[in-house]
């Protein structure tokens, strides 16, 4: 079996980094042909020595370093794990020439989902979801006819916040969202997910990539994450993908596609407790579900919103809340005035017909708002 040519985008991020944990584990499947990090240049030098990687480039390296990883090392799967609009130029570049695209990068599908798999369904390339629901949905499609799904559910685990009361949400520290309770992932996704604004872009990532209308794709509230989502057909059978919450599943299940890693992050031997999805010292184990609170997070109702209106406004729904989740992190806004962000730079930006240009133009325009609306915050004044 030859090996498997692969480049990741965001190596040194907590995809990318899982990502080459899996491959490590896999020598005689994999080859690491090529990495992009942001500024964690040390790591990124310490992965290039460990895989005997020969193209690594940094965000010093600006376009062209992402490029020469997405396209010149000649990959067979390009694994798209960077944060916001930096790597669109080198995905689509990867895609037009028919690679394998493995997709972390929620901006990507929200923003230029539609573009993406137009793009893909032209050169052959195949999108693989990489996301845990995403991948879910993926796995029960398989086999399946479109016309024959009646919708799809994707889980949340409600983050740190599902019992908190409106005021504990509003006023929530930096330390409190980022305690999730179940999931290992970066800051932003970390913050992202106890707003609900994930679950909102994975809504909006779910339409485009499964092509499914707004109204066909609905939300459950599980704290377990162990159920990750589920697709209703339309003979009343339901499907659900579960496995313990470890991004390194999914992540594997992408990097090996079409076929299936022999292997088990949890060492699950037979214990059927475990096969479920619980963790070691559990005897017991119950399964939750309920509706999401869209009072106590808007984010979601905006999330929606967005993908009701179409063109840019995913594009500038995720800018400006790329901006306010950097200013929560950073000390300039309160948990609960995020989505009043958001909401306000949705209802001032125009937007546009779709286009690669009018998605990076409504991506700079909600930027270049959002910090405006901060500025405006912190002095005191409305404008």
């Amino acid at each position: 079996m030859s090996l498997k040519r692969v480049a990741i985008l965001g190596s040194t991020g907590s995809i990318g980094t899982q990502a080459l944990d899996v491959i490590a584990r896999f020598p005689d499947r994999f080859r690491v042909v090529g990495l992009a990090a942001g500024r964690n240049v040390e790591l990124l030098r310490e992965q290039a020595q460990r895989f005997t990687c020969a193209i690594a480039t940094s965000a010093q390296d600006g376009a062209a370093g992402l490029h020469r990883v997405a396209v010149e090392s000649e990959p067979e799967l390009v694994l798209a794990a960077t944060d916001g609009a930096v790597a669109f130029d080198a995905v689509f570049a990867a895609v037009a020439r028919g690679t394998d695209v493995a997709v972390a990068n929620k901006e990507l599908i929200v923003a230029a989902g539609e573009l993406l798999m137009s793009a893909a369904g032209v050169s052959g390339a195949r999108i693989l979801p990489v996301d845990s629901e995403h991948s879910a949905i993926f796995q029960c499609l398989i086999g399946e006819r479109h016309e024959s799904v009646a919708r799809i559910l994707v889980t949340a685990s409600g983050g740190p916040f599902l019992r908190a009361s409106r005021e504990e949400i509003e006023n929530a520290s930096i330390d409190s969202a980022l305690a999730h309770p179940t999931w290992r992932m970066g800051r932003k996704n970390t913050v992202d997910s106890a707003s609900l604004m994930n679950k909102g872009l994975e809504v909006i990532e779910a339409s485009r990539l499964f092509a499914m209308a707004p109204q066909r794709i609905g939300v459950v509230i599980h704290p377990q994450s162990i159920a990750h989502a589920f697709v209703v057909f339309t003979d009343g059978s339901v499907k659900a993908q579960l496995c313990a919450p470890d991004m390194r599943v999914p992540i594997g299940y992408a990097l090996g596609y079409p076929e299936r890693l022999t292997w088990s992050p949890f060492g699950t031997g037979t214990d059927p407790l475990r096969l479920l999805g619980a963790k070691t010292e559990v005897e017991q184990l119950s399964y939750e579900y309920e509706r999401p609170d869209l009072e106590r997070f808007p984010c979601l109702r905006l999330a929606y919103q967005a993908l009701d209106r179409g063109g840019t406004a995913p594009a500038v729904l995720s800018a400006a809340n790329e901006i306010a989740v950097g200013a929560f992190l950073e000390g300039r806004l309160r948990f609960g005035e995020i989505p009043r962000v958001i909401e306000r730079v949705m209802n001032e930006v125009e937007e546009g017909e779709l286009s690669l240009e009018s998605v990076r133009a409504a991506d700079r325009r909600a930027r270049a708002r959002a910090n405006e609306v901060l500025e405006s915050r912190t002095a005191g004044t409305a404008r």
